[in-house]
């Protein structure tokens, strides 16, 4: 008998979603075949058999999230089956997992989030420990609560699930005068809805949890501010490419300020500039927001610009988008015009410094060298963390935006 773990997806998460199952109890299957299919903070990632022989037990049904490394499917091997390289992960992430958990630590490596960073199970940028060493697992609140507090995480015994540092952990450890400070990191009491209304509760799944969670994140980590501006395209020839050319004129804003093409490392209060200008673009989808990354925008014509432009979409609403994809963005777009909207607050995502938000193109009556014309334009708000980004900076980056925008197609 083998018993099959949830492995390491390689999204910097501890757990997963069920989604759903290929084979029932009884099933044979051969070793690679789709086993099941899970839903992890970013994507649906199909989970191949580990082994040739049968399914004698399924640990988790549709719907049901479990940890990495916590038991999966048990398998009546065939005569002479030898695990394949999954299961081989898939033990060696498991025994990974064993002895972080016994550490009280995380579990895994971490790396730019795909939304989900800086949550239980992650190692975020806020330090430079390397890459093997424990961190304590809290929950965002708790973290930064304990940050402001002064509090070492390491030193905190964590009460929830499998020693996760919740927030009354970190008051309780910095002792009653200094935890009364902050009555307003408490959680929250339960909603209680009034008797004559008439509701439905939906707990918060897959997509609108790690968008609730890399909100708080960005709430928590980023002094914000925001500055808008109208990029006038009366000189464009025609409709245009409004996508593309907002990326080639991102391009421009880059050049002119590579100060916003960047990572922010509070730990160390430093900046990390980054020639490669990896762009997370904001799609909206009934499950909620996604956020694939359109990569080497710098070195992309504009057919192949258009081209991956147009798959990344396609894949983020079909929920085929690979893991890969959903991380280590520089800077971010958010389109939200093609909706509704004008002007907004976009917000930054950390450890990225910068998001523009592009509002919808309209026709505005405009004052041109003493006459009234009719011109379209183009709302822009630039959200950016002030802490290592000044206005100036922000400024000069937006009107290079503007300048590139404003040049005939």
């Amino acid at each position: 008998m083998t018993v099959f773990k949830l492995p390491d997806l390689g999204e910097g998460l501890s757990e997963a979603e069920v989604l759903r199952w290929h084979v029932q109890v009884g099933d044979r299957i051969e070793v690679d075949a789709p086993m099941l299919a899970v839903e992890t903070a970013k994507a649906v990632v199909e989970v191949p058999s580990p082994v040739s022989g049968t399914i004698t037990a399924l640990h988790a049904k549709a719907g049901d999230r479990i940890e990495i490394g916590a038991p999966l499917v048990e398998f009546a091997l065939d005569a002479g089956a030898a695990a394949s390289p999954a299961q081989q992960a898939a033990e060696a992430a498991a025994e990974v997992v064993a002895a972080e958990e016994a550490a009280d630590s995380g579990t895994v490596v971490g790396h730019m989030p795909s939304s989900a960073d800086e949550y239980p199970g992650s190692r975020a940028f806020e330090s430079n420990r390397a890459a093997t060493s424990a961190r304590a697992r809290a929950v965002p609140a708790a973290r930064a609560l304990a940050r402001s507090l002064g509090v070492d995480l390491e030193s905190v015994t964590g009460s929830g699930r499998g020693g996760l540092v919740t927030v009354e952990d970190v008051m309780q450890r910095a002792g009653p005068g200094r935890a009364a400070t902050r009555p307003e990191a408490a959680a929250p009491a339960s909603l209680q809805p009034l008797p004559e209304w008439t509701t439905e509760v939906q707990p918060l799944r897959s997509l609108r949890r790690a968008m609730a969670q890399s909100m708080s994140a960005s709430r928590d980590n980023v002094a914000a501010c925001t500055v808008f501006d109208d990029a006038d395209l009366h000189r464009w020839g025609g409709a245009g490419d409004y996508s593309a050319r907002v990326l080639r004129a991102l391009l421009a804003g880059v050049r002119a300020e590579p100060g916003l093409n960047a990572w922010y490392d509070a730990a160390t209060e430093s900046r990390m500039l980054i020639r490669q200008i990896d762009v997370g673009l904001a799609v909206d989808t009934p499950d909620g927001l996604i956020v694939p990354v359109l990569r080497h925008v710098e070195s992309l014509g504009a057919a192949p610009l258009r081209a991956e432009l147009d798959r990344l979409k396609r894949a983020a609403r079909d929920r085929t988008v690979q893991p890969a994809e959903l991380r280590n963005f520089t800077f971010m777009l958010s389109n939200f015009g093609t909706l509704a909207g004008r002007y907004a607050t976009p917000l930054v995502v950390p450890p990225a410094v910068a998001i523009l938000g592009t509002g919808r193109v309209r026709q505005d009556v405009m004052a041109t060298e003493g006459r009234v014309e009719i011109h379209a334009r183009m709302p822009l708000s630039l959200s950016f963390d002030h802490r290592v980004v000044t206005g100036g900076e922000a400024v000069r980056f937006l009107g290079a935006v503007i300048g590139d925008l404003e040049q005939p197609e």
